[in-house]
């Protein structure tokens, strides 16, 4: 299996060297996935696997709207089935593409 040359910058989503500390388009130091995007992936995904229902995974990832908006219709139990499926998105993603889409 080949490790990846690349990776995306965490504040404006450029594609930079993965041994790159500072993105060379916006100047913003780079923090390792494995000190901050995996374990917030990881959470997020728990959250929405038992949580999901009244949005809490949203509310974690500061998407205050959505996380409402789970939190007025659980009642329906629509939010618990969608949160599922994002919780399977959540920890099947890539540390680089949740990092580019959630935060």
């Amino acid at each position: 299996m080949s490790e990846r040359s690349t990776k995306f910058c965490t504040d404006c989503g450029a594609e930079i060297s993965v041994r790159a500390e500072i993105c060379p388009k916006c100047g913003v130091r780079q923090m390792s996935c494995l000190a901050n995007g995996t374990s917030k992936k990881i959470t997020a995904g728990i959250l929405a696997l038992f949580l999901g229902g009244f949005g809490v995974h949203h509310f974690y990832l500061k998407h205050v709207g959505r996380g409402f908006l789970y939190l007025i219709f659980c009642w329906t139990f629509i939010p618990a089935i969608v949160s599922f499926i994002e919780a399977i998105i959540y920890l099947t993603t890539s540390d680089e593409e949740f990092s580019r889409k959630y935060e």
